[in-house]
Formats: C-alpha cells, structure tokens, sequence
C-alpha cells in the first residue's frame, strides 16, 4: 500500500502531523507493508526567493494581530509539537520560499533519501536557529541526509532541476481537492486532512488496507496550513 504525503516545509502542522502519521502507522498490523512518498506543496508559491523574514511578523501581518497574539499563536502551536515529542521554536525562526527544498526533496527521493533529508529540514526550520531558506544550509542539510554535495549544489544552482516534479505534485494535489497541507492519500483510497492523531491514522490505513471507497476520514477540523495560512486559536 501506498501513501502520499503533501506537505510544506514551513508548515508547522506538517511537522507534527509527520510524527502523529509515523505513530499511527506504528501500530498498524501491515507497517511493513506500506510505501510512504512525500510530495510537494507550497504554501507561498509567489513569494520571492530571498524574502525572507521573521515568522512572528509574518503572523502578525497575515492576521491583523499583534506580535504578542502571534507569540501566543507560536506557543499554541509549539504545546502540540512538544506533546508529540518534538523540538519547536517559538521564537526566533523565520519564513521564505520553500521550492528549492522542494526541488532537493526530490532529488533526494531519487536518491532514496527522500524522509532522511525532510526530517533534517523540518528539525533545522522548527526546533534548531538555522535557516532553511539559505542555499548554504540547504547544502549541508542534503550532506547529512546522505546526499552527495556537488549534485545537491548543481541542483540548487540550476532553478530548473526538479521543478516540472514539483510542479506536477502541485497540480495533482489540486485536482484531488486539496487546498491544504498536511494532505495524506493512502492507496488512492482514503484521504486523510489535517495533523490528525495517531490513532485516526491508524483507522485509515486499516480501513484502506480493506479496500474501501475513497473518503475523508478524522475530523474535519484538524488543524492544518493552506495559502491563507494555519489554524491558529481564536481571540478571547
């Protein structure tokens, strides 16, 4: 069986929902069994590479709110990370164009090193102070995850590597109806939105793995990232 994950990099939810996906499939009877591909979404597909700036201002202005309501927002946000036993920053990261990580991502995958290198870039932009928006990083985060160096830098250095693939990802995520990441698809059978808990993950691939009808399945008001932006709470 097969699952697709669309997701971004600057999505939070995605972070999360990574790790609430990978504990549901732990404790499914057939893990062993399931192909998991991860592909592309951007959630500001128009912003500029190198605009980059603080993610707090950023809330605050895609929002109307103040810096310590988009704080707040962060820390909301950082409560769920935690629970699931990740690191996140509330504080202090900052927020840019994600098609270059995309365009490596698929490298990687080509590589088989595609999960290896989004673990690296998630952990870089949420829980440590390093930017994924500069080429640098990016550089060394494609070393780590076992990549080779000179490919990742030819890649990073033609803007036209990769980018059909991840353009096509996009397209394909449009027209399966999602308008919001993270977005996961097992078997062409069940679409599954939003950072569910693990245990709807769980009951999906169980029930995919049936060969059931494609359906939606968990709440669905599960908290997740689209162009407008992320779930946050509501004002008091």
């Amino acid at each position: 069986m097969r699952v697709e994950i669309w997701s971004d990099i600057a999505c939070p939810w995605c972070y999360i929902g990574k790790a609430r996906f990978e504990k549901g499939l732990a404790a499914f009877a057939h893990r062993e069994d399931v192909e998991v591909v991860h592909r592309s979404f951007e959630l500001d597909p128009h912003r500029a590479k190198g605009d980059t700036g603080p993610v707090l201002e950023m809330l605050a202005k895609k929002y109307g709110r103040t810096l310590d309501e988009a704080r707040a927002m962060e820390a909301h946000v950082a409560s769920n990370a935690h629970s699931e036993g990740l690191e996140y920053l509330a504080d202090g990261r900052d927020h840019g164009n994600t098609f270059d990580i995309h365009r490596l991502l698929h490298l990687a995958k080509e590589r088989g090193r595609q999960n290896e290198l989004l673990d690296l870039a998630y952990r870089a932009n949420f829980a440590e102070e390093r930017s994924v928006f500069d080429d640098g990083t990016l550089v060394a985060l494609a070393v780590e995850a076992g990549l080779d160096e000179a490919e990742a830098r030819a890649v990073l250095a033609d803007g036209t590597a990769y980018a059909d693939a991840v353009r096509a990802d996009e397209r394909e995520a449009a027209e399966l109806g999602a308008n919001g990441v993270p977005f996961f698809v097992l078997d062409r059978r069940y679409g599954v939105s939003g950072g569910q808990p693990a245990e709807v993950f769980t009951q999906a691939l169980e029930q995919a793995w049936q060969g059931r009808a494609l359906q939606p399945v968990g709440a669905a008001d599960a908290e997740a990232c689209g162009p407008d932006g992320c779930e946050v709470p509501p004002r008091d």
